[in-house]
């Protein structure tokens, strides 16, 4: 595929100034708000795999309005120190799948939460996460459901979903809830970077070509994969642009990302179609812009020759020694915390 986006030397001062609706905090502070209402752990049980290496847990949380939303947790056998937790999240059209499918991380010596995405299984991989709140207007897939408003959209109920994720990740055993790192690749880039604007204690970020970052610009200039999605609901539903950029102003990744904190690690290949690089370097050139004092740490790759697979192999172990430097020696885990049974973990 060509190059189509913005030459390098322009994507690296590409800051653009980005719609965001003058109450974005309080949509947002109260939507969450709402979600707190419900206890976040609801159950955690052992899962029995052919692993020797890897110990896995069945989690189900409460993600929007209380909705039980479920997730891996694996962490290295044997290991009972509080460790550093990696909380992941899936790419459009996947579920979380099986608990051996993902195994970098604990083989890192890190715990990872891996997030099912809610009403989304079956275009890659499976998931148990249903999504029982699609009925406002809007086109069928994920990302055009209940699209007309911000308080009826699918992504509202999704990076919800992602807050909690995290939230989860600090009451579970074994976790030091000072090294949770937010973690993603596409649509799962796009929520690491709408958590790290929401929660302000984490301990890093790791997105890669993601997704929902300079939306208005993502369905002008490329209609393939998901945001061509978008513009295929908007071809048919010719009056509802106004409805459709306004409620996609509320989860456009690069206001988060210019609330966020936490050092972040940013992979972006130059020939990506399906998020294309302009988007992906608006995030990232906004990042950490609205909070004051000193910019986050920030580090970017980029992969000139590649698309939406962007350095796949090579960029994550970028990412492994990235976050090594980043966490010191939390990531070799601490001897303080609360200890793993292999009984039925209660939520508090």
């Amino acid at each position: 595929m060509p190059l189509f986006d913005l030459p390098l030397e322009q994507l690296r001062q590409y800051a653009p100034t980005v719609p965001e609706p003058a109450d974005f905090d309080e949509f947002w502070r109260s939507t969450l708000d709402s979600a707190a209402q419900s206890p976040v752990l609801l159950d955690v049980r052992p899962e029995p795999t052919d692993l020797r290496l890897v110990d896995s847990w069945d989690v189900t949380f409460a993600g929007f309005a209380g909705d039980p939303v479920r997730a891996w947790y694996n962490r290295p056998a044997g290991v009972t120190d509080a460790l550093p937790v990696i909380v992941e999240y899936v790419g459009y059209g996947r579920g979380r799948g099986l608990p051996h499918e993902r195994l970098t991380w604990p083989v890192a010596g890190y715990a990872h939460l891996l997030m099912d995405a809610r009403g989304q299984s079956g275009q890659y991989g499976a998931g148990d996460t249903p999504d029982p709140h699609g009925q406002a207007q809007g086109g069928p897939s994920p990302v055009t459901r209940g699209i007309l408003s911000p308080e009826g959209y699918y992504y509202r109920r999704l990076i919800t979903d992602a807050v909690r994720a995290v939230e989860a990740a600090r009451a579970l055993p074994g976790v030091d809830p000072h090294g949770v790192v937010a973690a993603g690749n596409s649509q799962g880039g796009g929520l690491a970077l709408a958590v790290a604007g929401l929660d302000v204690e984490l301990a890093a970020v790791l997105t890669t070509a993601p997704f929902l970052c300079h939306l208005q610009r993502g369905i002008e200039i490329t209609e393939v994969g998901v945001y061509g999605e978008i513009v295929n609901y908007l071809a048919v539903n010719r009056d509802a642009e106004p409805a459709v950029r306004r409620t996609l102003s509320y989860v456009d990744g690069v206001s988060f990302a210019r609330r966020a904190v936490a050092p972040v690690h940013f992979g972006i290949g130059l020939r990506d179609m399906i998020c294309p690089p302009s988007t992906g370097f608006a995030a990232y050139n906004h990042y950490g812009a609205a909070v004051g004092g000193p910019p986050p740490e920030r580090t970017m790759h980029v992969y000139p020759f590649n698309g939406h697979e962007h350095g796949d192999a090579t960029h994550v172990r970028r990412q492994l020694r990235w976050l090594a430097d980043v966490l010191g020696d939390e990531a070799a885990g601490r001897s303080h915390g609360p200890k793993l049974s292999g009984a039925l973990i209660s939520p508090a």
